[in-house]
């Protein structure tokens, strides 16, 4: 037992993994599907929350966050060896400040910033995905926070990692999470007057208007069935 044990939240029983409504085909919808894969259905089991002690080094990493933030994070998941932890928009940016900063922590470089678009999670639609890495100790760990469609706002942690800046860019781009205090959120990738956010699952597949060619792709489900 370390010294930090104490300041781990206490361990409860283990949740049961959550399955998912079946999902149809490569995109999940089972419609306009032109990849081949129309016919696949499979469920999705999440992984499990997971209590303390979570093995490895993560035990300490978590206890000495627990010291430096009130109440970090409001779940933890270790899965195929890898930590992700969950927390609240409102503290993201304590939390990031003190992984970054914190010596026995030192997670230096934020790795990548990434948007995911969970339509069936009502309340918490979108999720933001950091990927930290401590190049001090070789570690790595996943924070993530989520947001409701009707209120997509998360802070920026630009001031923290400025290496975000054109991560969150693009999560705002591709899935409409707008990230406050942001120095510059524009779009990065599709034109600055484009309307929609392509990568969120309810974005039509088709009948949008190319922008250099004066041409419209047709809706996928009048193109080439397989």
């Amino acid at each position: 037992m370390s010294d930090n044990d104490a300041l781990l939240p206490e361990a409860g029983p283990a949740p049961a993994a959550q399955t998912t409504p079946i999902r149809q085909g490569m995109w999940g919808t089972g419609s306009g599907d032109t990849s081949g894969y129309a016919g696949l259905r499979r469920s999705v089991e999440w992984p499990a929350a997971a209590t303390a002690p979570y093995g490895s080094w993560f035990d300490d990493a978590l206890a000495r966050l627990s010291v430096l933030v009130a109440d970090p994070f409001y779940k933890v998941v270790v899965d195929h060896g890898e930590l992700t932890v969950y927390v609240a928009r409102e503290r993201i940016l304590e939390v990031m400040q003190a992984l970054r900063d914190d010596a026995f922590l030192r997670f230096e470089f934020c790795a990548s910033v990434s948007g995911v678009h969970y339509p069936d999670e009502l309340g918490s639609e979108l999720h933001v995905v950091y990927h930290l890495q401590s190049m001090t100790h070789n570690r790595r760990i996943r924070i993530e926070v989520t947001c409701p469609d009707a209120d997509p706002h998360v802070p920026s942690v630009v001031a923290t990692y400025p290496a975000a800046d054109w991560h969150e860019r693009e999560a705002w781009d591709m899935f409409g999470i707008i990230f406050d205090g942001h120095p510059h959120l524009t779009r990065i990738l599709m034109p600055d007057d484009w309307v929609g956010h392509p990568q969120r699952k309810d974005y039509p597949l088709g009948g949008i208007p190319i922008e250099f060619k004066g041409t419209v792709v047709p809706p996928v489900d009048s193109r080439r069935s397989y």
